[in-house]
């Protein structure tokens, strides 16, 4: 490799290193818990009791119509937004606010077993995993923090790219994997640095990536408004919104999506005037009953008050890749063992940061063209 090359490949991998680690570190922090989200939501928190017996939410028991009711009963004065359902096991969410357009901030969960009609609680979005969550995903910034944070992203791969290029050079006279732990501390932590890098190379690839897609989760839902949604509910515009009290029966908007798309299961509905419906309609998002397909979802718009179906289609290619890359990022797709390899490879990510902040802290004065060096040596030529 020429030295101008190596050059450019090393002030690239320099600068993006620099400019993403604290980020990354404290992506990688937030994310660690936050892969075992499920469990430990399992653990602090007290099991509502279920009926015995009882089916998924979405197969059977109270009429949905009862579940709304019973949730603006404990709501009085606001109107229904989403009601999401369980496929596992008989509990669902309503939620409720005091119009259709309300803020996140403004929107009450409450969880309900449908084998009996219980309430068993609210949604508690005040304790440690909200927190952490919110800091992972927007640093209490919205919108901006997210395409911030999707920007150290890019930064993040640009900097594994340039590393693996680093890399093939630099170890070209020493075996894979070598760690050179009786020289000095830095070759020894360079080598580990390398070393982690390559190991943790193609996750790091997949988390980094799938997380910048997350980032852009909001202009791609508005991208989808605007485009597939607009047309879908072409019919529709110019008429004014329809208000709660005119709403046709939801267990009938139900029956007619499952109509249209048989083998499949509901993942949540969404109430006219929200982010994702249009003013007159109730939107069923169908999941399918495999592994894969269940996370990509098909959307039915019912017609809230006559109860007929107006469009069913399936999601557009880059709505299907965020719903895809959400789970991906935190390994919530294999179950517990791919999480536990989450986790470690998580582990492995925050040594990797941390020795190449070391490296960069701990660097004696030395020049570039000493690094490229270094470099093109093979190693040979160590600072």
């Amino acid at each position: 490799m020429h030295r101008s090359t190596v050059r450019a490949w090393y002030l690239v991998h320099k600068w993006t290193s620099l400019v993403c680690t604290l980020f990354l570190l404290m992506l990688c922090v937030t994310g660690l818990p936050l892969i075992f989200h499920d469990e430990i939501d399992a653990l602090t928190e007290q099991a509502p009791p279920l009926a015995q017996g009882a089916v998924a939410s979405s197969q059977g028991g109270l009429p949905l119509d009862a579940m709304v009711a019973r949730a603006l009963a404990a709501r009085p004065g606001e109107v229904p937004l989403f009601m999401a359902f369980d496929n596992a096991s008989p509990l669902l969410t309503v939620t409720t606010g005091a119009r259709p357009d309300v803020e996140e901030s403004g929107m009450t969960v409450q969880l309900f077993d449908r084998a009996t009609g219980a309430p068993t609680g609210q949604v508690d979005e005040s304790g440690v995993m909200p927190f952490l969550l919110q800091l992972h995903t927007d640093l209490f910034l919205g919108l901006w923090g997210m395409l911030f944070l999707g920007l150290m992203g890019l930064l993040f791969f640009a900097a594994i790219v340039s590393g693996v290029v680093l890399y093939a050079p630099f170890m070209r006279k020493l075996d894979f994997g070598t760690l050179r732990t009786r020289r000095s501390r830095r070759l020894k932590w360079l080598d580990y640095h390398n070393l982690l890098g390559i190991v943790a190379l193609a996750w790091a690839s997949v988390v980094g990536l799938t997380g910048v897609i997350n980032t852009l989760a909001t202009p791609i839902v508005q991208a989808w408004q605007m485009g597939e949604l607009a047309e879908m509910t072409r019919a529709y515009q110019g008429k004014s919104a329809l208000p709660p009290a005119r709403y046709a029966s939801l267990d009938k908007a139900m029956a007619e999506a499952r109509k249209a798309r048989p083998g499949t299961n509901p993942r949540f509905i969404a109430f006219p005037g929200g982010s994702f419906s249009s003013k007159h309609h109730y939107a069923v998002f169908l999941e399918g009953d495999t592994p894969l397909t269940e996370k990509m979802l098909t959307p039915a718009l019912i017609d809230a008050e006559t109860g007929q179906l107006t469009d069913v289609r399936p999601l557009p290619w880059y709505v299907q890749a965020l719903l895809l890359s959400q789970p991906l990022h935190f390994g919530d797709y294999g179950g517990l063992p791919l999480k536990i390899l989450w986790a470690l490879l998580d582990l492995f990510t925050i040594v990797l940061l941390g020795s190449g902040l070391y490296l960069w802290l701990g660097r004696r004065r030395t020049t570039l063209d000493q690094h490229v060096t270094e470099v093109r040596s093979g190693g040979a030529i160590a600072l």
